[in-house]
């Protein structure tokens, strides 16, 4: 080509492919192996930086490892430059995981990142904080998560949104409540933006906790047309879920009547045998009445538990569900304001959009008005074939469940030749579904077209479709025999041309459809039954056959014609009886059966003689089913089937064995009853409706009117208004995380780990008073440590004048003091001590394995306070072993599963702080425990595990092993056994604690609630009532003793107070880490009436930052939550 000019295909080519990457960086992946990476990342120029960084990550594309490369790339995170940062971004988010040691390095830039002025900076530094998937820095990203919810920048807001998913993926209970907090900010802002994401984010880590939803309801209803479509589609779901649970379904609804329906179908005998034909005139009072549309609205309604119990049980009563669940859409404006704000998404350009707004109008909308979502489903016919699948499978049960409403929209189901084989299939189910009498005409003539189609396939549901239309509509059923009937000549001569594979299938479903309408009234069509069994010669298909042959017995005795035919049919079977395929030859026989039963007197001899032939050549057959059918038959009627003496037999009376063959054989043809329904409908629009079962992730509707609304007015809101009012102190700009950390609330949810108190549980001696030692012990408390005790500022704002006399404002016995008297305030304490503490200390029992998933072994187990032998690494619990099967167990060992690997990068990092700091340097195992030999049936073996977590927060892989199986099992850690108590007395204590102000001390709020049961049972059970402020200290104790290894080192109340203000009571526990021996010493302030929720400040002085934070969350998260016995 072109060889005049010197060139060639090729060249020209490759000129072409040059062009075309003129501008692009498409020459980045022309050398993956290009050396000169290294020193263009040291460049201090920004263009080859942004050079070196894209080459890197076409590496990455291509499925290069470039992880060498981190330590360089991470120290240009500092980078000012827009794209340099976004690029070393991208580059962390890959490789964090693989190298978090070197990604710690670089939280400092992102926590500077997120005070830039750039909202992008801003918005790309949280993403990539929240992307790492650390444990170690998870509150600190929750932190800047929680700073970028209040941000300014819609952008900034809506990366926090999408950041909460990710966070709640790492699976710390220790911040659920916190993530939780955050997406009920962020439903409430203003931007549709940010309520698209922050919908996904509510969708994907609490959809059940529809409190959050009830205080922004009316607002996100309003902002939903201007959300983004895919949040949408998240946002319809939760408000549809939303109103269901909190007000209910509408008495007005298409699901009201389908409850309805039920009730009047049980007046009507026939009503559940046939689909009730659609009223033309009035459009909206064409319901099918069967089984199918009664089990819609249950089965939206319906879990997975309910499905079950509804397989087993053997009537089809269901309870009806409660009138009251039902509301009118004219005394509720929730309801009414939903469906307005829908109605424009109907005509939306995704058509997921549109069907999830359908969806609404379906279950909420009134049944006049469910009319408006036809035209845009039917329009949604013209988009792709996905498309088009997914709407036609909403729209199948829509025109089951109501017929008309699709019933004048025929024509726009008419087959198309460009259509897919399950759209063709979908639509003949509707045109079948929705036909009337003046529209089967039409229908019918485009069924004659489409049983012509080359894809027999097809061509053989059309046929079934035309049996559906005649069981529906009599008026039509000779129109469509006349048709099957010319269909089976036509096939019968086709097959007779060697295309018997292809058009079997067309023959044996105009038979079947030929069965079903004579079923109805077999006397009118008594000449079709004789036309098939003329045909029975023609016919050559086995299945088509045997119908044939069925259709003999059953209506053997039909009219006057047929039975004369019975013996020259019974002589043509005996003589193809040989060269028949096995289920003729099985139908053959029961059909001689039945016409011997019943014939009459003079033919009973001839089907004697050919029913005995056929099950001796029967007996001879190879295959044993028919074998054992013909021996079954004839050691029925042995006594009246003598070949030898036949006229004798015909004189026996008829037998018990005869009797018998009438019962299995002779009964006659019971009216169709309509099929339990075991399987289930899902909601519109839905996965599990396109692929008939519960898709991962799909839930039901939930109950109607079954949301508490007062849930959401209590439970968190007292974590909710303590956002600005908890501090910690810190002196310096680097420490601004650490002390923004340590303000989040109170955890109030479960520890997510199966927690009982133990069986051994010690009752407390009500005749028996604790030794109380009472000692006058003055202290003077500076302003500011009062104010660290209430814990309702920071340091800096308590030091400035504003705050101090906005403080004073609020005390009203300091402020009727005098500017002396302010500055230092002179209190008499009395310090308290409460003896034999220690035998009423409960351990909290957790389950580590269920005897369902271990074969008849249970494991609990408990923290214990002692100390391991082995190394300060290692943690003492408690073990129980029970045998709660009938046979013995051997051989129950416990192993730690990667003890023969390599220790993972990324726990290597998070213990390796640790390790370097103790100077025990031997190789230890991490699991310690004597084996159990043998375990009889209901023995308790008890055992000690000196266990070594790779990260306090990390649970372990074990594996237990009993009998010579593995068990997989997982043992979390609790942080609280991960100090040892540090014996000290008050002056030792204070000493200390002055030593570890500042960015040391962490301090976070609580409500305690555990002292009102026992307060309760004193004042109704004790005739001396027991001291209140005692029950208080002692709650407040054995809460602590009982949940951390630690010392309690002086309880301390102040003797001016009232009798009921439990206001200034003080308790401190002493502690060291196991692993470094540093001293973690906490403080419980308590604020509040003894006979009402207190409010207790917990603050913990510890130089382990990232240790003290963590231990302040646990001690707040057991404190906030109430113990088994007041619940």
């Amino acid at each position: 080509m072109f060889t005049q000019f010197g060139s060639t295909s090729d060249t020209l080519s490759k000129a072409s492919t040059m062009v075309f990457r003129i501008g692009t960086d498409a020459h980045l992946y022309d050398d993956p192996e290009d050396v000169n990476i290294a020193p263009l990342l040291d460049s201090k120029f920004d263009s080859e930086k942004c050079e070196a960084l894209k080459r890197l990550l076409a590496l990455i594309a291509q499925g290069f490892d470039v992880s060498n490369f981190f330590p360089q790339v991470v120290k240009n995170v500092a980078s000012q430059t827009l794209e340099v940062k976004k690029l070393v971004y991208l580059y962390l988010l890959h490789y964090a995981e693989k190298r978090p040691n070197e990604a710690l390095l670089s939280i400092n830039c992102f926590q500077k990142d997120l005070g830039d002025t750039n909202p992008l900076v801003r918005a790309w530094a949280l993403r990539t904080m929240a992307g790492i998937r650390l444990h170690a820095i998870a509150p600190l990203a929750l932190v800047a998560v929680r700073k970028g919810a209040r941000d300014p920048s819609v952008y900034v807001r809506k990366c926090a949104a999408n950041a909460l998913p990710k966070l709640h993926d790492l699976r710390l209970e220790e911040i659920s409540s916190d993530i939780k907090e955050i997406v009920l900010i962020l439903l409430g802002d203003s931007s549709p933006g940010v309520v698209g994401a922050a919908a996904a984010a509510f969708a994907s880590i609490c959809p059940n906790d529809l409190t959050l939803i009830g205080k922004n309801y009316r607002r996100l209803c309003e902002v939903l047309p201007d959300v983004e479509e895919w949040g949408q589609i998240i946002l319809i779901g939760i408000l549809l879920r939303y109103a269901v649970a909190s007000i209910g379904l509408v008495r007005e609804s298409i699901m009201y009547s389908l409850q309805s329906v039920e009730d009047s179908s049980s007046e009507k005998n026939d009503v559940a045998n046939n689909f009730t034909s659609a009223n033309e005139d009035s459009e909206m009072n064409g319901f099918n009445e069967t089984a199918l549309t009664n089990m819609i609205s249950r089965c939206y309604n319906e879990g997975p538990d309910e499905y079950l119990s509804r397989l087993s049980c053997s009537n089809e009563v269901f309870p009806k569900m409660d009138d009251g669940h039902f509301v009118s859409i004219k005394e509720n404006d929730d309801i009414r304001i939903l469906l307005q704000c829908t109605s424009p998404l109907l005509w939306s350009n995704n058509s997921a959009v549109v069907l999830a707004a359908a969806g609404v109008h379906w279950i909420m909308a009134p049944r006049e008005n469910i009319k408006r979502i036809v035209k845009p489903l039917v329009f949604l016919l013209r988009s792709c074939d996905a498309a088009k699948y997914v709407v036609l499978c909403n729209i199948q049960v829509f025109a089951k469940a109501m017929p008309s409403l699709f019933a004048p929209h025929y024509e726009n189901f008419f087959i198309c030749s460009s259509d897919s084989y399950q759209v063709k299939a979908l639509k003949l189910e509707i045109l079948s579904s929705i036909a009337t009498d003046s529209s089967i005409l039409s229908i019918f003539n485009e069924f004659q077209d489409y049983i012509r189609n080359p894809n027999r396939r097809f061509a053989a549901d059309t046929v079934a479709a035309i049996g559906l239309c005649a069981g529906r509509l009599p008026k039509i059923a000779k129109m469509c025999l006349n048709g099957l009937l010319s269909l089976i000549r036509q096939d019968t001569s086709t097959c007779d041309n060697g295309a018997m594979d292809e058009e079997a299938a067309v023959l044996t479903q105009a038979i079947t459809s030929i069965k079903f309408i004579v079923k109805e009234d077999p006397a009118s069509y008594e000449k079709v039954i004789i036309q098939l069994i003329r045909s029975l010669d023609s016919v050559k298909v086995p299945a088509a056959r045997a119908m044939i042959i069925w259709m003999v017995g059953e209506y053997s005795t039909l009219g006057d014609i047929i039975p004369r035919m019975l013996v020259i049919v019974a002589k043509y079977l005996a003589r193809s009886f040989i060269s028949e395929a096995l289920e003729t030859k099985l139908q053959i026989l029961n059909t001689m059966i039945k016409v011997l039963l019943r014939s009459k007197e003079e033919d009973m001899p001839t089907f004697k003689v050919i029913l005995g032939y056929m099950l001796e050549v029967g007996k001879c057959d190879l295959n044993y089913d028919l074998r054992d059918r013909a021996a079954f038959i004839q050691k029925l009627l042995s006594s009246h089937l003598d070949m030898e003496a036949p006229e004798e037999s015909l004189s026996k009376p008829r037998d018990q064995s005869w009797e018998l063959a009438e019962r299995i054989f002779g009964g006659q043809l019971k009216p169709i009853q309509p099929e339990p329904i075991n399987y289930r409908f899902y909601l519109p629009g839905s996965l599990s409706q396109i692929v008939f079962h519960a898709a991962p992730g799909y839930e039901p509707l939930p109950k109607p009117c079954t949301l508490d609304e007062a849930a959401s007015t209590s439970g968190d809101g007292d974590s909710y208004e303590t956002d600005n009012t908890e501090s910690s102190s810190g002196s310096s700009d680097e420490e601004d995380s650490a002390s923004d950390y340590s303000s989040q609330h109170s955890l109030s949810g479960s520890s997510g780990r199966d927690e009982s108190y133990g069986a051994n549980r010690q009752h407390e001696n009500a005749g028996a008073d604790p030794l109380i030692e009472l000692s006058d012990h003055g202290s003077t408390h500076k302003i500011q440590n009062g104010a660290s005790a209430s814990g309702s500022a920071e340091l800096d704002e308590l030091m400035s004048k504003n705050a101090l006399e906005s403080w004073l404002n609020e005390q009203p016995n300091l402020a009727s003091l005098s500017t002396s008297e302010k500055a230092e305030v002179r209190r008499s304490s009395a310090r308290i001590s409460i003896g034999n503490l220690g035998k009423h200390v409960i351990r909290k029992n957790y389950q580590l394995l269920d005897p369902a998933t271990g074969n008849g072994l249970k494991v609990e187990y408990s923290f214990s306070s002692q100390i391991s032998s082995i190394s300060p690494l290692h943690v003492c619990i408690e073990a129980s072993f029970k045998n709660c099967s009938a046979e013995p167990m051997t051989e129950i060992m416990l192993t730690h599963e990667e003890s023969d690997k390599a220790i993972d990068s990324k726990d290597e990092i998070l213990v390796r702080s640790e390790r370097s700091s103790t100077s025990n340097n031997t190789v230890t195992t991490p699991v310690s425990m004597e084996n159990i030999t043998s375990l009889g049936p209901d023995q308790t073996v008890n055992r000690i595990l000196e266990v070594q977590f790779n990260h306090h927060l990390l649970p372990m892989k074990l594996n237990l092993y009993c009998n010579g199986r593995k068990h997989p099992i997982k043992l979390h850690p609790d942080i609280g056994y991960f100090v040892k108590p540090l014996p000290m007395d008050i002056e030792a204590f204070t000493a200390k604690e002055s030593q570890l102000p500042g960015m040391f001390e962490y301090m976070r709020r609580c409500t305690f609630t555990d002292h009102l049961g026992k307060v309760n049972d004193e004042k109704n059970e004790s005739p001396i009532e027991e001291d209140k402020f005692l029950l208080i200290c002692k709650s407040l104790a054995l809460k602590m003793l009982g949940n951390a290894n630690i010392f309690l080192v002086s309880m301390e109340l102040p003797v001016a107070n009232f009798l009921d203000d439990a206001t200034g009571l003080c308790l401190r526990f002493s502690s060291e880490i196991l692993s470094n021996s540093i001293p973690c010493l906490v403080s419980l302030t308590v604020e509040g009436k003894c006979l009402e929720p207190l409010h207790v400040t917990v603050k913990v002085n510890c130089e382990e930052t990232v240790f003290g934070l963590n231990f302040l969350n646990r001690i707040v998260n057991f404190l906030g939550n109430p113990s088994v016995s007041n619940q």
